[in-house]
């Protein structure tokens, strides 16, 4: 275990200080409070994919939004499944003083953060302006989980697993990040997260060295954008690589990356059109939603496959995974893997609000010999990935 400096030690005990009681009525009442008495006539700032969803989250509810805005000039004068799209400034000239703007803009590719976008609609005389996840506590049946949105007493309720994980971390840094993610997840607190880290995301050089004769296995392959970084950071001297993806429309997407590679290459690169997790099967997928395609819903069924049934003969070195909330199932379908070979792992952990904890407890469970490391690589907990290395290979 890692040692714990005490003053995070115990700003981590200040956060889990909150009851369950007193979590739940925050939750119920915080959005209320903010809106200033306009919680059902509202303006939603942003018409990409979170406002899409929350527009149809609120319909259920039997609310609907009096205008939608966005900063893309493209939408201005179009609607949104019949909601009229508008400038910023013409929904604060219209709406400032008599509606609650929410701001429905949270995506992994954002380059500026939630107090940014508040700031703009403040400055154009927008009186009541509220984040999201407000609302999503207050309708939490409709609206939750979304990614590592969740309600704030659901963590609470794992208080000691959330202490356990944090003694794991290995570095100041990692520390430092983790107690910003429980405290992002209990206080919806978007200013709080560091900054994401430069370099390579998977492949860190100041965590762990790659050899010339790794194996990798990429779970969540997507287009080959990590196998290409995995050439790139080996100079092709690499032993085998194994690429699972189950969506069609990105599989077809790896296959042409992976084609125009030189053959000496591709003949060690083994393509699989399939799911990973616990055990071998047949499971519905939601696909065509580029990197967001997911198990768990849709039509298309899908070949699910575990890790130790398929790559048990090989020396795997290497395993990588970001597939939208699977982490774990996989986890344990490569609990052999893990056990015996003991290879580096980068794993997402922004999917699920416990995964913050939960999977590095497991990996702890499998094999006790590793580090543990965390890191942001987007905004707004993002591409948070937990890299579990040997101690003998970290540096």
């Amino acid at each position: 275990m890692a040692i714990v400096s005490a003053d995070l030690d115990q700003q981590l005990e200040e956060l889990l200080a909150e009851s369950i009681e007193a979590a739940q009525q925050r939750q119920a009442s915080t959005f209320d409070e903010l809106t200033g008495g306009n919680a059902t006539r509202l303006v939603l700032f942003g018409a990409g994919n979170l406002g899409r969803r929350t527009l149809i989250g609120l319909r259920k509810i039997g609310i609907e939004p009096v205008r939608i805005i966005d900063n893309n000039k493209a939408l201005w004068g179009q609607t949104l499944d019949g909601i009229p799209v508008y400038s910023p400034a013409e929904g604060a000239v219209l709406y400032g003083d008599s509606a609650t703007f929410v701001v429905t803009i949270w995506r992994g590719e954002g380059t500026d953060r939630m107090p940014a976008r508040m700031e703009q609609l403040h400055n154009l005389g927008c009186k009541n302006i509220v984040p999201f996840l407000p609302l999503y506590w207050k309708y939490s049946d409709t609206f939750l989980p979304h990614y590592l949105q969740d309600l704030p007493h659901r963590a609470l309720l794992q208080a000691d697993k959330i202490r356990e994980g944090f003694r794991l971390m290995a570095d100041d840094a990692s520390r430092v990040e983790y107690l910003a993610q429980v405290r992002y997840r209990l206080l919806g607190d978007f200013e709080c997260l560091p900054n994401p880290v430069e370099g390579a995301i998977y492949f860190r050089d100041d965590m762990f060295n790659l050899g010339n004769r790794e194996t990798l296995v990429d779970c969540g392959a997507f287009d080959g954008d990590t196998i290409s970084l995995f050439l790139e950071k080996t100079g092709d001297s690499f032993e085998k690589a194994f690429a699972f993806e189950p969506d069609p429309a990105n599989y077809a997407k790896l296959e042409d990356r992976v084609s125009l590679m030189p053959l000496e290459v591709r003949r060690r690169i083994s393509l699989h059109k399939a799911a990973t997790g616990e055990r071998n099967s047949r499971l519905l997928m939601d696909v065509g939603m580029g990197a967001a395609s997911h198990i768990g819903g849709g039509d298309l069924e899908v070949e699910c496959v575990a890790l130790d049934s398929m790559l048990h003969d090989f020396p795997v070195s290497f395993i990588k995974m970001d597939i939208e909330g699977s982490e774990l199932a996989t986890l344990a379908g490569a609990r052999d893997l893990i056990g015996r070979n003991a290879p580096i792992l980068a794993i997402c952990v922004y999917h699920k609000q416990d995964d913050l904890w939960n999977i590095p407890l497991f990996i702890h469970s499998l094999n006790p010999g590793y580090c543990f490391h965390l890191r942001p690589h987007l905004l707004e907990g993002w591409d948070l990935v937990c890299y579990a290395v040997r101690r003998s290979q970290s540096n």
